[in-house]
């Protein structure tokens, strides 16, 4: 927990060093304007290079539902009504859409928070799909899931846990594997182990979802998620 933390610290601090490199570039050259991704004053973009500020432009679109739709705009998202739980006050999704894909990859259809659509844009722009042409000589074509809402307590080895789940709130998504544009279907359960290209292509994807979740749970984590990715748009960046 506390090299998370530590992890997270860092990154506050470095993104507020170029915030402030950036404002005084802005200040002593103003005929020279900084590129958008580089530029404090201009909103998260997609598919904007990553730089030292994207983390920083993340979490202001993270901020509220209009900013998350905002960044939102080119993606297929549908903003929905908030789902309330009267049965289970603790259950429901805040910032609820409805998502059929990001990028160029598909989606079965599913309802999230807004958080984990937007993370989840981030991860198949600047993870995914490189690592797959990089790793594969091929694109993903759809992202295959097991859904994000479940309104239920924390899964645990001993049986159910004595807190809420995020996916209560829509906060968490869980990836089983990968369609690809050549034909191939990669899972978790069947190609996670070896020394292939295809375990190697879903361990990079599990380093990169790192990057763009708060909290990032894999087969290496424990049995329970031999099946699967756990991402969540809370947490301290625990990476397992």
């Amino acid at each position: 927990m506390v090299l998370v933390r530590v992890r997270w610290l860092s990154s506050v601090l470095t993104a507020g060093v170029v915030l402030g490199a950036a404002a005084a570039i802005a200040i002593a050259h103003p005929e020279t304007p900084l590129p958008d991704a580089w530029n404090p004053a201009k909103p998260l973009v997609i598919s904007d290079p990553v730089t030292p500020l994207t983390g920083w432009k993340l979490r202001g679109a993270l901020s509220g539902g209009p900013a998350c739709l905002a960044a939102l705009s080119e993606e297929p998202v549908q903003s929905l009504p908030p789902l309330v739980d009267t049965d289970t006050p603790a259950c429901g999704i805040r910032d609820r859409v409805r998502l059929t894909g990001v990028g160029d990859a598909r989606l079965a259809p599913v309802e999230t928070d807004c958080a984990i659509a937007l993370r989840l844009a981030m991860w198949e722009r600047h993870g995914l799909q490189p690592d797959a042409l990089r790793l594969l000589g091929t694109e993903i074509s759809e992202i295959l899931h097991f859904q994000s809402y479940s309104c239920r307590p924390i899964r645990t080895m001993a049986g159910p846990g004595g807190r809420m789940s995020t996916h209560a709130t829509g906060e968490a998504i869980d990836i089983a594997g990968f369609s690809l544009a050549d034909g191939r279907r990669l899972t978790l359960i069947s190609d996670w182990e070896g020394d292939g290209p295809e375990a190697a292509f879903l361990r990079a994807t599990r380093d990169s979802a790192c990057r763009w979740f708060a909290t990032t749970l894999g087969p290496d984590y424990n049995a329970l998620h031999a099946d699967h990715f756990h991402l969540q748009a809370r947490g301290w960046g625990l990476c397992r």
